[in-house]
């Protein structure tokens, strides 16, 4: 069996930067065993002091628009040229049937994975809405007090994963793609009005001219929607990760936004305002677990479940009966 480390030999070696030990205590997180969370809640205690000192960066887009390429090109612009520790968090799909997941991002970002200033974590999605749950947020955590100064978030992309995504990182990246029909008709207008950037990808091999288009009809799109709170005018640029064209200076827009917003006074406050939602997140989800492991409750859902499922009873009353038991 595992060696079980106790939270000062945890707490020194993720501030000492060690991978080992920050991969130790991302497991923990992840665990639901009550004596694994009882410690994980113990470390993450420990080394809040030293985390929301990075940068921290949502990035979606529909499956096929080649997140892991962009990811890892941006990503080895950020460590090799400009110095940076970089955390990415890729959270894998997890199969509704079998509840297993591919984790594969390592084998997609062979070089920024073995770049002594990255760190790739991926992790199941779970059945969490979206695949972003309360561990993905607390590995953001001991990642930053690991020394991290620029987190990347990676979503599963399946439409609802990127509020949750929104509800814990500064600035939000949609990647597009163009030349795939209508392009417009591929906004999902509650994904766009989160969006900071967007980049449209694949910019290459031909495909230059319609990444243009795309650009042009995506930032007229952004001019009818209001301005957000942060007073922030997002940007449609065109990339490719393959030539690295537009790569830095999607990083650039980065940079630019956050210098914005913490000069106005909104990037605190809207950390702040995060942290009370995961607080509220966090009192929702434990409540829910605690009752699904309550034994009278699994000895009567199974009942209540059939008469539901065959009409016998309201969805509403079987829940009120639940919990007032």
């Amino acid at each position: 069996m595992a060696k079980r480390f106790s939270v000062s030999e945890y707490t020194d070696g993720i501030l000492a930067g060690n991978r080992v030990l920050l991969s130790r205590a991302i497991t923990l997180v992840e665990s639901t065993l009550p004596s694994d969370q009882a410690l994980a809640q113990q470390v993450l205690d420990a080394v809040l002091p030293y985390a929301g000192r990075s940068v921290r960066v949502g990035i979606t887009g529909v499956p096929g628009v080649g997140k892991s390429t962009f990811i890892e090109a941006l990503g080895l612009h950020l460590v090799r040229e400009l110095g940076h520790r970089l955390a990415v968090l890729a959270v894998d799909p997890t199969s509704q049937r079998s509840g297993g997941s591919i984790l594969g991002d390592k084998t997609r970002m062979n070089q920024l994975a073995a770049h002594q200033q990255a760190y790739i974590r991926p992790s199941p999605a779970g059945r969490s809405l979206g695949g972003v749950t309360r561990s993905t947020r607390e590995a953001l955590v001991l990642c930053e007090a690991a020394g991290h100064d620029v987190i990347f978030v990676e979503t599963v992309g399946v439409g609802q994963s990127e509020t949750a995504v929104h509800g814990m990182v500064d600035f939000f990246l949609l990647l597009m793609l163009a030349g795939a029909g209508d392009e417009l008709q591929g906004i999902k207008k509650g994904i766009m009005e989160m969006a900071d950037a967007v980049t449209i990808t694949k910019a290459d091999g031909g495909n230059e001219q319609a990444a243009r288009r795309a650009r042009v009809e995506y930032q007229n799109a952004l001019h009818l929607f209001p301005l957000a709170p942060s007073q922030w005018n997002p940007v449609v640029t065109v990339s490719s990760a393959v030539t690295g064209a537009g790569v830095p200076a999607v990083w650039q827009l980065v940079e630019q936004y956050v210098q914005q917003t913490q000069e106005s006074g909104y990037f605190q406050r809207r950390r702040q305002e995060q942290n009370l939602h995961w607080l509220h997140e966090t009192i929702r989800e434990t409540l829910e677990t605690r009752f699904y492991a309550r034994p009278d409750i699994a000895a009567r859902l199974p009942e209540i479940r059939e008469q539901v499922m065959n009409g016998r009873k309201s969805a509403f009353g079987a829940a009120e009966e639940l919990l007032g038991q």
